[in-house]
């Protein structure tokens, strides 16, 4: 019988894709030098012969008699982890939460079993010691009699001790640390990564305990390893935000058990991370009113509709090229924004510095922030105050007309929600019950807003 042999291959840290030699770009993904060299096994192990059944004590059944309604979901008891995760964490599952250093990974991993003290949890930690474990988990607070501590990076050992343990939930930190015996390739690798995921996957539909991998992310912000590692996962949570900030947001990428429009706000606090029920309240304006260059969007992250702070300063160029810069807003839009400001509404702001910043360290991509961009802009121009109870919800076209956003009704019900007197939206949008203490003011153009606001 052939005995198992090794040789050398080329691997794309992008994608994941094998070549047998180097190259400059991956012919899978397009990225330039991202192959890797790393050992791989070539013939047979020696064992059971190749054409040997292994049964697994599993039959074909029709799809009609399979019974979806005995799909168990376990409470973390965080409102915004279970609302993000479509209900709870389902038994059997695989979750996958990444992020940059810092921002809060392994404190919301420790936060879930200190805060469940009926769940009986297995904490695998391959970056940090047990001890290093018990100075956060002393921070942070709750219960730790059914925390279990593991400090381990074999994945062998790992799931021999959870089949023993059997524990109702297991969290791994990082999945970049841990290695098999069966590749012979450093932890973090291509090879590594496939081969820990594909075994945790397999331990967690075999025995139905939940599984939650923390994953490091790389320079371009996307999950470290081969792209088969969001595919092998069940659901897909990622960080963002400044870690250098207090918020935090925690977005779903993929959820194969709920759905992917879903945002959840944490704050970073002294005894870990806070939930935010109602991020409004935070992300409104926090200063005192008569100050120019601020403006209210009110947005959608999914389903959810929250008010934001926009804040704009207009001053006139020191150097001879005027400087354009945002932070949390897309800076090709802010000019193309401040283009149609001038050819089609007059307003010569080619030499002038725009600065934009969105408060609370968000990142917006959504059009309906627009309108209040603008607003904030020419406020700031003009040095005239918008009036703290008015918001904005619109976007903005090329020929300076106002489109209007989805789900305009939501976004003007948060506003009145909050307190707000008025909101600005766009005259085709079919908004026709506004609810009580709240008047929408629909407009066209820009050129219709300037006349109805700056008057």
């Amino acid at each position: 019988m052939a005995t198992q042999k090794s040789k050398t291959s080329w691997f794309c840290t992008s994608c994941g894709n094998e070549s047998p030699k180097w190259m400059g770009r991956c012919p899978a993904c397009g990225e330039w030098n991202t192959m890797v060299e790393e050992t791989v096994a070539t013939g047979k192990k020696e064992g059971p012969k190749s054409n040997a059944a292994v049964s697994s004590g599993r039959k074909p059944e029709p799809l009609s008699s399979i019974d979806f309604s005995a799909e168990q979901r376990i409470s973390l008891n965080n409102a915004e982890l279970d609302r993000l995760l479509g209900g709870g964490i389902v038994e059997g599952s695989l979750v996958l939460i990444g992020g940059e250093p810092g921002i809060g990974k392994s404190t919301l991993s420790l936060q879930i079993p200190l805060g469940c003290p009926s769940l009986k949890t297995l904490y695998v930690t391959g970056e940090e010691s047990a001890k290093q474990v018990k100075l956060r988990a002393n921070r942070l607070g709750g219960s730790a009699e059914n925390c279990l501590i593991y400090s381990e990076t074999l994945m062998e050992n790992i799931i021999a001790e959870a089949k023993e343990i059997q524990p109702d939930l297991m969290v791994v930190d990082s999945v970049q640390t841990m290695f098999s015996q069966a590749v012979e390739s450093s932890p973090g690798s291509v090879s590594q990564i496939k081969e820990t995921a594909a075994q945790l996957l397999r331990l967690a539909k075999e025995t139905g305990i939940p599984v939650i991998l923390i994953g490091h992310i790389t320079k371009e912000g996307s999950i470290a390893g081969p792209k088969i590692l969001e595919h092998i996962v069940d659901v897909v949570l990622q960080f963002e935000g400044d870690n250098r900030g207090t918020y935090r947001l925690l977005r779903s990428i993929k959820n194969r058990f709920g759905s992917t429009s879903e945002l959840a706000v944490f704050e970073m606090t002294g005894k870990g991370l806070r939930e935010v029920s109602n991020p409004s309240e935070m992300l409104i304006p926090m200063h005192a009113e008569g100050l120019s260059g601020v403006a209210v969007s009110a947005t959608m992250d999914g389903t959810r509709p929250f008010l934001i702070e926009v804040q704009a300063l207009v001053s006139s160029a020191v150097y001879g090229t005027p400087q354009r810069s945002a932070t949390g807003f897309d800076v090709r839009r802010l000019n193309m924004l401040l283009a149609v400001l001038e050819k089609r509404a007059g307003f010569k702001l080619s030499m002038k510095d725009v600065f934009l910043n969105m408060a609370g360290g968000l990142k917006v991509t959504e059009p309906a922030c627009d309108l209040a961009v603008v607003c904030a802009v020419l406020s700031s121009n003009f040095d005239f105050c918008i009036p703290s109870d008015i918001c904005f919800a619109g976007e903005v076209g090329l020929s300076g007309e106002i489109r209007p956003v989805s789900q305009t009704e939501r976004r003007v019900m948060e506003a009145a929600r909050l307190g707000f007197k008025q909101i600005y939206v766009s005259s085709f949008s079919g908004v026709d019950n506004a609810p009580e203490g709240i008047k929408v003011i629909k407009v066209g153009d820009i050129a219709t807003l300037c006349r109805t606001l700056f008057k």
